[in-house]
């Protein structure tokens, strides 16, 4: 059932020329994130205690394009770390935009994914990726005595505030799908803030050290880079409009499989509703201010429930949307786009 639906949620995109804009490196971003639905003060399975300190589930999402495009999901557990079970669904993530466009991938993803065999993925496959690397028990201020005095890009944005930006390089090896170890040499891209004076004035004994590093493939500038991963954030209102807009963070069922399939069909509703709101865009449309998309809760109360009249005659059937509707324009130009498909 799950490969199935998969399949046609790529049909869908095929079908209807959907072509995922890119950002200005000439990449179409794919940005992959776990988000916890909270379902607290339920006895559903699979419900246990995630990251943000709520009960509930936490499904591993994939978007596609800078329209934000769902290209895959995975209903998982909640307290279920989100690097397991991950290379199989970055796989399918691959297969799934392939099937969609041939254009380069840029995948980004957070610190939990940090991990030599996602990177084996990626390269064997000819992807570009942004990933935040996870520090755990090394030293930040080990690494700030190792790279300040080799870089080249320091700042002080105000007193006792220093920002240092640079690249460095690091021997990792990864496990192929021969089963056999490969060795390479990967750029890792860093941000390391050193705070004597906090931003009320506060002296800091010791200095605070803040370091962000991100393992790359790409050859952008190390504050492109920075710049790119920063955007990834915008997958989070993605997440917000699912479980607000269409009412998706407390599942229906008490089965897993059932909650399953239930996220699953929203990735082919969501799909929809995004190319809805896509195809009203328009200088013709109603808009108060430049727009990239429409936000699917505004796709939902203005196209898809919008007051209407239905009168029957001589065998006709007509739509009636009334003169003073501002969207009956927008709505006539999408009702003809999506017809004629």
């Amino acid at each position: 059932m799950r490969s199935t639906l998969l399949w046609e949620n790529t049909n869908l995109l095929v079908k209807n020329h959907v072509s995922p804009s890119k950002i200005p490196c000439g990449f179409i971003p794919v940005d992959m994130d776990v988000t916890p639905c909270d379902n607290s003060k339920t006895k559903k399975e699979g419900v246990s205690r995630t990251y943000k300190g709520c009960d509930g589930y936490a499904p591993m999402m994939a978007y596609f394009g800078r329209e934000g495009y769902l290209i895959n999901c995975e209903l998982r557990k909640g307290s279920q770390h989100c690097q397991k079970h991950t290379p199989e669904f970055l796989r399918e993530t691959i297969d799934a935009c392939r099937r969609v466009t041939k254009e380069p991938l840029l995948f980004r993803l957070d610190s939990g994914n940090d991990s030599t065999e996602n990177i084996g993925i990626f390269l064997e496959n000819g992807c570009s990726f942004i990933t935040k690397r996870n520090l755990r028990r090394e030293s930040k201020e080990g690494w700030l005595q190792e790279l300040k005095d080799k870089c080249l890009d320091i700042t002080s944005p105000r007193d006792g505030k220093t920002v240092y930006i640079g690249s460095t390089w690091r021997d990792i090896s990864y496990a192929g799908s021969d089963g056999k170890k490969h060795p390479f040499t990967i750029r890792t891209v860093y941000e390391i803030i050193e705070r004597s004076i906090d931003k009320r004035g506060q002296y800091l004994f010791p200095a605070e050290v803040e370091v962000n590093m991100w393992d790359v493939n790409v050859d952008f500038t190390d504050r492109e880079v920075i710049a790119l991963y920063h955007a990834h954030g915008e997958s989070e209102q993605f997440h917000s409009e699912i479980k607000t807009d269409m009412a998706l963070e407390r599942f229906p069922s008490g089965k897993f499989d059932t909650n399953e399939l239930v996220l699953e069909l929203a990735m082919a509703a969501y799909n929809i509703l995004r190319m809805i709101g896509d195809e009203s865009i328009g200088p013709a449309h109603p808009m108060k201010h430049p727009v990239k998309r429409r936000r699917i809760g505004t796709v939902i109360k203005n196209l898809v429930m919008m007051a209407c009249h239905i009168t029957r005659h001589a065998r006709r059937t007509k739509l009636g949307l009334g003169r003073s509707n501002i969207w009956r324009k927008t709505f006539q130009k999408v009702y003809l786009s999506f017809s004629c498909l």
